[in-house]
């Protein structure tokens, strides 16, 4: 490697030829071709690498993917040697060729040596600034997970809470509901009751068929009070378990009559029980069935959210992991807000990854109910736009003021309240959506509506 080879490079630009020299002295001429790992993530970072000509890719592991997450493409971009400044410093990704190129290695030791001897001040201040970030960055990654884990979790647990304490409630009800069926049974055979009797009173049973969706509390109330005075007036006791149970089924005081024709007067205040428990336990059999279809429902989104068991990059269903957020985050978009879905019939799969996007959705989301302060309208929308898919939020908040917009997507600039939102700030987003997925997200506002809009490509070559 020739002194010229370093004078071209921007990088050493402030060197003379003497410092120069001596860097190339002190280093090793490393060709590389197309495969050939230079670097290795996590190894020591005892070399400092600086690209002379071609290109390397920097590969991190993510789970059980390796992905790329950026390159060094340009002469005189550098990697390593930070054990200049941090006794503990290691690679942070591993570099790899993508075609024929040059490196020149410098030991970290004599880099160290160098910028001592030819910028002091400029190594101390590299060297405070190493130990002061590192310590920063870790107390704020810590402080956003957890905080991004204990809002994603109290939502969980609120979703979750409202299933699972119906199904307590209704277990604990279907104790007393098959005690009195059991019961009501015994009694009708102290009364004598035929085989055909009960054949006659279980298909009237089979008859009443609940009202589908929500019954109308005013009728079911006057429904109640008819049945609890038909029944005292033909010597049933226990009308005040029997006739709500009735009630709510949609029996009337018809098929109560219909029923004193099948029984004997020693063998109607059973039956009248037996058929009031056997509809109790129908009802609170499908509020179990429900409640624990919900449970599951939510641990299959949380499952689809976390993108747990699935590779990092993969095949993109874009409504899947919106609605597996819409869920997750449900708790956010209870009481006024109204959430409206404008899924486009005809959006395609795209390449990506799916667990990434759905910090950007989460991100999106919860500005938008943010911005709305609990109420307004949420509108979701999916559609394709040539060799691309967009996705829109909109939220009908207050809107974003012009100084705001214009820096929603700078690192660390944020209008919420320290410990609110999700830990990710719009510029993680941006990033998320443009480095590794080569798309785009702009934001659209004025007073009324915000649109936080969305672009990615069909398909890419990753980041």
């Amino acid at each position: 490697m020739l002194l010229a080879d370093l004078r071209r490079l921007d990088l050493l630009a402030s060197l003379s030829d003497d410092q120069l020299a001596q860097l190339l002295d002190a280093g090793v001429e490393h060709p590389f071709g197309p495969g050939d790992v230079v670097f290795h993530e996590g190894a020591p970072a005892d070399v400092w690498w600086i690209l002379v000509d071609g290109a390397l890719e920097l590969l991190r592991h993510v789970g059980r993917e390796t992905v790329a997450v950026g390159r060094m493409d340009v002469p005189g971009r550098w990697s390593g040697g930070f054990r200049a400044w941090d006794e503990h410093g290691v690679y942070l990704a591993t570099g790899r060729g993508v075609g024929p190129g040059r490196l020149l290695g410098v030991p970290s030791d004599r880099l160290k040596e160098f910028a001592g001897e030819w910028f002091p001040l400029g190594a101390h201040l590299i060297e405070g600034l190493n130990g002061t970030a590192r310590a920063i960055e870790s107390t704020v990654r810590q402080r956003s997970a957890l905080v991004t884990l204990g809002t994603l979790s109290a939502g969980l647990a609120h979703e979750l809470n409202n299933p699972a304490s119906a199904a307590v409630r209704a277990v604990d009800a279907l104790d007393g509901a098959s005690a009195s069926l059991l019961d009501s049974l015994g009694r009708l055979a102290k009364a004598g009751i035929s085989a055909g009797q009960f054949s006659e009173l279980d298909a009237l049973r089979q008859e009443v068929e609940p009202p589908a969706g929500l019954p109308d509390p005013l009728r079911v109330a006057e429904r109640e009070d008819a049945l609890s005075s038909w029944l005292a007036d033909h010597g049933v006791g226990r009308d005040w378990i029997v006739a709500p149970a009735l009630a709510a089924a949609g029996v009337d005081v018809a098929w109560c009559e219909r029923a004193a024709g099948v029984l004997e007067p020693a063998a109607l205040e059973p039956g009248l029980d037996w058929v009031a428990a056997t509809l109790s336990m129908t009802t609170l059999l499908a509020e179990v069935r429900e409640s624990t279809r919900r449970v599951s429902e939510l641990v299959a989104a949380v499952r689809t959210y976390s993108q747990m068991d699935r590779a990092a990059r993969q095949r993109v269903d874009l409504h899947e992991g919106l609605e597996s957020t819409l869920l997750v985050m449900g708790h956010k978009l209870r009481q006024g807000i109204k959430v409206v879905r404008r899924y486009g019939s005809d959006v395609p799969l795209l390449d990506g990854y799916p667990g990434e996007l759905n910090q950007v959705w989460t991100n999106l989301i919860d500005n938008a109910a943010d911005a709305m302060d609990g109420t307004g309208t949420l509108t979701v929308t999916t559609r394709p736009d040539g060799e691309d898919v967009v996705v829109e939020i909109n939220d009908t908040g207050s809107g974003m003021p012009p100084e705001v917009a214009s820096r929603a997507f700078d690192a660390f600039f944020t209008t919420k309240d320290v410990g609110k939102g999700t830990g990710l700030g719009l510029d993680v987003a941006q990033r998320i959506v443009q480095e590794r997925h080569h798309g785009s997200i702009t934001i659209d506002s004025r007073p009324g509506s915000t649109t936080v809009r969305v672009r990615l490509p069909r398909t890419s070559s990753g980041g």
